[in-house]
């Protein structure tokens, strides 16, 4: 879907829901570009890279919002698919990918082991995607490495499993904690213009106004 703002700037963000968790994978493009990035990778990816293929798009980073197993299960078959894609994680989840314990798929009986990450994100890095300019904003409590991609040009944000529509991520796994989800979701989410779109790891697109008027779990 293509979602303009009040400033006229246009870009693609192509939702894909994938896996048994249906976990909101995403391709985002700017306005008549090629290159775009893939946000988490989760189950069965297959549409996701047909969707990239068949537009004729060039990935130039899988951009992960956290290392929990239903955002990485995919990762093999799209780093098979894209050789050379560069994967980008918080540095408090780099041994998440090859660890099943930590990334919870240990639980499942059906182990995840991805390999090692490509480069880190940070706290305030700034990332650029053709014409957009991007940053990345530390956000944990759903899991220690948590992060959050904000295009304030766009008027969006990707949020993971932060902040979901009428609801937020869940902190009763190893590593959560809800105080601190709810301290990063007012620290940083409700610090976002009111109007910024969310799009979040589970669930329907929101905004940051209606989840500050009336999101249950967490009251600005």
């Amino acid at each position: 879907m293509v979602e303009p703002n009040s400033n006229g700037v246009q870009i693609a963000i192509q939702p894909f829901v994938l896996g048994p968790y249906e976990t909101n994978c995403y391709v985002v493009t700017p306005e008549g570009g090629r290159d775009c990035w893939i946000i988490d990778a989760s189950f069965d990816p297959e549409e996701m890279i047909s969707h990239i293929r068949r537009l004729g798009l060039t990935p130039r980073a899988i951009l992960l919002t956290h290392a929990h197993l239903d955002h990485i299960a995919g990762l093999g078959r799209v780093r098979e698919a894209f050789p050379g894609i560069p994967v980008l994680l918080h540095r408090a989840e780099h041994e998440w990918l090859a660890n099943p314990v930590l990334n919870l798929s240990a639980m499942t009986g059906e182990p995840i082991r991805e390999g090692d990450p490509d480069g880190e994100l940070a706290d305030g890095q700034e990332l650029t995607l053709g014409p957009l300019h991007w940053i990345v904003r530390h956000t944990p409590g759903h899991s220690p490495g948590g992060v959050m991609f904000y295009c304030e040009e766009a008027g969006v944000a990707l949020v993971g499993d932060s902040l979901f529509n009428g609801s937020v991520g869940r902190t009763d796994f190893p590593g959560s904690s809800p105080q601190t989800l709810a301290d990063s979701i007012r620290r940083v989410l409700y610090q976002l213009p009111a109007t910024t779109r969310v799009f979040p790891g589970h669930g329907p697109p929101t905004t940051i106004g209606r989840e500050m008027k009336s999101n249950p779990f967490v009251r600005a």
